[in-house]
């Protein structure tokens, strides 16, 4: 009986899986006029070394390389297997002429041992990994490759402090430690395996592409995965876990946690990132809502006529405002706005703890609760601009990629506004009501 009911529990929960894939299935396009010679070579060598795989690689519209099923993948199968022998990890830079040097660093980490490690290495004729470098782009096209264009269009939003954050902290990296190296070591360090491009080059190949690997001893190390590589991410992904290694067979297992019909692109998750956290390092922008793309809202002591001395205890606080529409709760008191946002300034303008309750006192606080969410908001606006639409075709591919993140940000601050405009039109009507019972009674 109990078995029985396991499995009862089990199918239900595969059809639960099977309609939630169906409903958010992305729509696959193979573009057939492009050559995948390299991609087909590096298929064959890792098939030399062991890989298993039920992918194929192909050139996808909107995606560019992408792993497509070969056969249908039930939930639970492997997708692909690749065996640790094919992992590049930091033993190989311990195994290296190089170690010696970097080892003496202060301070140096793994993963800039292993950028530099790999700099070298794509040149090396010999290299075990010279097919994998050899299937690498020329250019990974992420924020940080971003040019002065598409800086200017992000005008106004968060994402063009970051691009220039992370630019100005790689350019610190690299002054401060290459030039020296190359200087000091050019046997080792050749100054041609070196330059700012190559290093940026190392960089975006190490953002985009590392992947954080649990290994049998415990540790996590953050290593490029042949192969993997290929698999696109996805806000509703067929793959979920596989960061750590199986010890019986020492290999990463990439299985499906949602079907994927042969000929479909099979997604992998790279985490829970915000839209503008995968332009900077990953060069591109999800399909569909991303729950994690919000626009902050900092709040110190409110403005108006609230004393003093009801003040919130903080003197600031940030809340991370999503767009309304993913919330189902638009009534009054809620209007789709995150709840601690409107308890705060609730809290900052009410004399007494104030309730969700249509008071005439209570409707008042809200009034200024939304009409303080507005004023912000509408700042924002028009900070952000216009997306200029009409000049994306003739734009480079920085610049539509920075206009389509804008287009996401006023599409949120829009949301919130017309959330705003229409809870206060439904504060007034309340008001309204509330005034005529009491001049009634």
């Amino acid at each position: 009986m109990r078995m029985d009911v396991l499995q009862e529990l089990r199918n239900a929960t595969l059809d639960r899986i099977q309609e939630f894939g169906d409903k958010n299935r992305l729509e696959t396009r193979i573009v057939e006029d492009l050559s995948i010679e390299k991609e087909e070579c590096i298929l064959q060598w890792g098939e030399r070394n062991d890989v298993r795989t039920k992918l194929k690689i192909a050139y996808v519209e909107g995606a560019g390389r992408g792993a497509i099923a070969t056969e249908d993948l039930k939930v639970g199968d492997v997708a692909l297997e690749i065996p640790m022998s094919i992992v590049i990890s930091e033993e190989l830079v311990h195994e290296s002429d190089m170690f010696p040097i970097l080892e003496k660093i202060d301070g140096i980490s793994s993963e800039t041992m292993l950028l530099l490690w790999s700099m070298k290495e794509k040149h090396n004729s010999n290299s075990k990994f010279k097919t994998y470098f050899n299937a690498l782009p020329e250019a990974f096209n992420t924020g940080l490759s971003f040019e002065f264009d598409a800086i200017m269009v992000l005008a106004g939003t968060l994402l063009l402090e970051e691009i220039i954050e992370a630019k100005k902290h790689l350019n610190a990296q690299y002054e401060e430690l290459v030039p020296a190296l190359c200087k000091d070591h050019p046997d080792i360090f050749p100054p041609e395996f070196y330059t700012q491009e190559q290093f940026l080059w190392a960089c975006e190949l190490w953002y985009s592409n590392g992947m954080q690997v649990m290994f049998t001893d415990g540790k996590l190390r953050t290593c490029l995965i042949p192969i993997a590589g290929f698999l696109n991410h996805s806000l509703y992904p067929h793959i979920m876990h596989y960061g750590k290694v199986d010890s019986k067979t020492n290999s990463l297992k990439f299985g499906v946690s949602k079907p994927c019909n042969m000929g479909e692109q099979c997604y992998l998750s790279y985490g829970n990132f915000s839209s503008s956290h995968l332009v900077t390092f990953y060069g591109f922008i999800p399909q569909g809502d991303n729950l994690y793309d919000t626009i902050p809202l900092e709040i110190d002591n409110p403005q108006g006529d609230c004393p003093e001395e009801f003040h919130p205890v903080s003197d600031s606080a940030t809340h991370m405002v999503r767009g309304t529409w993913l919330s189902n709760n638009h009534e009054i008191f809620h209007y789709g706005l995150p709840p601690p946002l409107l308890d705060h300034l609730r809290s900052a303008w009410s004399t007494v703890p104030p309730t969700k309750t249509p008071t005439l006192a209570n409707l008042e606080v809200e009034e200024k609760v939304l009409r303080d969410i507005l004023s912000t908001y509408e700042t924002l606006m028009e900070c952000i601009g216009d997306t200029e639409e009409d000049n994306r075709r003739n734009s480079s591919w920085d610049v539509k990629l920075a206009m389509e993140y804008k287009a996401i940000q006023r599409r949120i601050i829009s949301s919130i506004l017309t959330s705003c405009h229409s809870g206060l039109k439904t504060i007034e009507n309340e008001m309204c009501r509330c005034a005529a019972l009491t001049s009634s009674g």
